[in-house]
């Protein structure tokens, strides 16, 4: 069968050739995991650097972004389910090569463009082309912002971070319980945030759902634990709106939103709400 093991995440899916991973981005290609999803790209836009969110890292400024399909976790939240739960066969796709993404954001810079941004799904499960990508911007005086959800082995992402400017992490709780309801781990995430930490520029953002992960002993513990890293992390606590399986769901309350900021910046210098 030549069976192989995806090395990227800690799901370590184990595929027979011809096999697509629970991420449905990466699969046995003739007897090795690579990434289907390469270069093919659901969404490209020049977008502000705050929208990734990134505040501390060039403000004002413009970055072209780049989002193809799937996801290695399985949020009932997900503001970007269409292209994240897509089957690998079934979005609609242009293929942009590194050296396509690179020249146009080159050419993207006399608008104010500063790199390429890795985001929209989870950039991660398209590793090799990220890494290419960030590779050839690099060497173009590019920067590189990688926009993910932390879940990740170490190993790739140690050996990715040095070609990335910063990283935006999305903490989705600070719960153990919350992360295995959505497939994955929070110390795999937790240790995502303290590697990247030493290597690059990093901001985490949390999207708070209501009775899910917004209690305020748990955004305390979440800045308190964030602090020990650095004070100086800027996090973004954003508000929920109904999506996806949770279209029933009500929104974020604002007043209990700001209530939980102001219990972050007991411990962090930097708290930030976002969609309010």
């Amino acid at each position: 069968m030549n069976k192989q093991t995806c090395p990227i995440c800690p799901h370590h899916c184990t595929l027979a050739a011809g096999q697509i991973g629970l991420c449905q981005a990466r699969g046995n290609v003739d007897g090795s995991i690579t990434a289907v999803n390469y270069g093919m790209l659901t969404a490209l836009a020049l977008d502000p650097i705050e929208k990734k969110p990134l505040y501390h890292f060039y403000p004002g400024s413009l970055i072209l972004s780049l989002g193809s399909f799937g996801c290695n976790l399985r949020c009932p939240f997900c503001q970007n389910y269409q292209i994240s739960t897509a089957a690998w066969d079934s979005s609609s796709c242009r293929y942009l090569s590194p050296r396509q993404a690179v020249d146009l954001a080159l050419q993207l810079k006399a608008k104010g463009n500063i790199g390429l941004a890795y985001t929209y799904n989870e950039p991660l499960v398209g590793y090799e082309y990220v890494a290419d990508c960030a590779a050839l911007a690099r060497q173009h005086g590019l920067k590189n912002v990688l926009v993910s959800n932390g879940y990740c082995c170490q190993e790739p992402l140690s050996e990715l971070l040095p070609l990335i400017d910063a990283v935006n992490f999305d903490l989705k709780a600070f719960n153990d319980q919350f992360y295995r309801n959505i497939g994955g781990d929070l110390d795999t995430v937790k240790q995502s945030i303290v590697l990247a930490a030493e290597l690059t520029h990093i901001e985490v953002t949390t999207l708070i759902i209501p009775n899910e992960n917004d209690s305020e002993a748990e955004i305390s513990a979440l800045a308190r634990w964030l602090a020990g890293i650095r004070r100086d992390i800027p996090l973004h606590l954003t508000r929920f709106f109904p999506r996806y399986q949770y279209s029933d769901r009500s929104s974020t309350d604002l007043k209990q939103l700001r209530k939980l900021a102001e219990i972050a910046k007991t411990e962090l210098d930097y708290v930030y709400l976002g969609n309010c």
